[in-house]
């Protein structure tokens, strides 16, 4: 009797280890992007877990463009510095779609050589500015580029020498309800130890420029949505510690005049 009970409780303490397991992989924000490149794999690191929120806005412009801007603000759960991260994916409502064939590129061979003054002018899509736990704000410029044989984009901080690349990625299942498009940023390892690399506490970038392409005023991302109309977006982001999170923000789309 003794052993059966033993069996018995052993067996019940691997059934609720299993559906622990299983509820707290369901509470997980599934990949949106799997499809893009993949970045080289590091084991978590213990650190503080990141309390990330998102503001999104979406102007409208000429023609169809819009420019939308996130707003990222991220705070440790315990200590001053945020853990680092290792990839964002940015979601956009299912009514943006992207032009980069519309727009110069700019290759990160000149950057890296020359500087972002000398990318060609229409090559500068966006920008925003970082903010780390000391309060410095670091300028950041997004350049239209290419990435293999596909669009992408450089982000720039020209104050530290960081260039990140996002490529253009469809959204898969279940993020096709609201969204169909993604730039895919991955951060690289560096030679800085993962539980060493510090995050923003705020990160704002924005897409949106426009140009004449064509016979008519293009946007880097347009919109088939009205003024009024409400658009969805997330902030899909994975950190050193292997924490995943994805802020959302639902906006209504104003008009900025044309």
């Amino acid at each position: 009797m003794k052993a059966k009970a033993v069996l018995t409780a052993m067996t019940a303490f691997l059934c609720m280890s299993a559906l622990a397991a299983a509820a707290s992989a369901s509470t997980t924000p599934p990949d949106p992007a799997p499809g893009g490149p993949q970045r080289p794999y590091e084991p978590d690191v213990e650190g503080t877990r990141n309390l990330d929120s998102l503001t999104v806005t979406a102007t409208q412009g000429p023609g169809r463009s819009v420019t939308i801007a996130f707003d990222r603000r991220s705070r440790a759960e315990t200590g001053q510095v945020p853990a680092g991260p290792r990839r964002f994916v940015f979601l956009f409502d299912r009514t943006v779609r992207f032009n980069p064939e519309a727009f110069p590129t700019c290759a990160r061979s000149v950057i890296e050589e020359r500087g972002v003054n000398a990318c060609p002018e229409g090559s500068r899509i966006g920008g925003g500015q970082g903010k780390t736990a000391d309060g410095k704000t670091q300028e950041v410029h997004a350049f239209n580029t290419r990435l293999g044989r596909g669009p992408g984009l450089l982000v720039v901080i020209p104050d530290t020498g960081v260039i990140l690349e996002q490529t253009l990625e469809r959204v898969s299942d279940p993020y096709r309800k609201d969204y169909r498009w993604a730039w895919d940023e991955i951060i690289p390892p560096t030679s800085v130890p993962p539980q060493e690399r510090a995050g923003t506490t705020r990160f704002q970038l924005s897409f949106g420029a426009t140009i004449e392409h064509k016979g008519r005023t293009v946007g880097f991302a347009e919109t088939t949505a009205k003024p009024g109309d409400v658009l969805s977006f997330g902030l899909w982001s994975e950190f050193v510690t292997g924490q995943v999170v994805l802020p959302t923000d639902r906006t209504r789309l104003t008009s900025g005049g044309r």
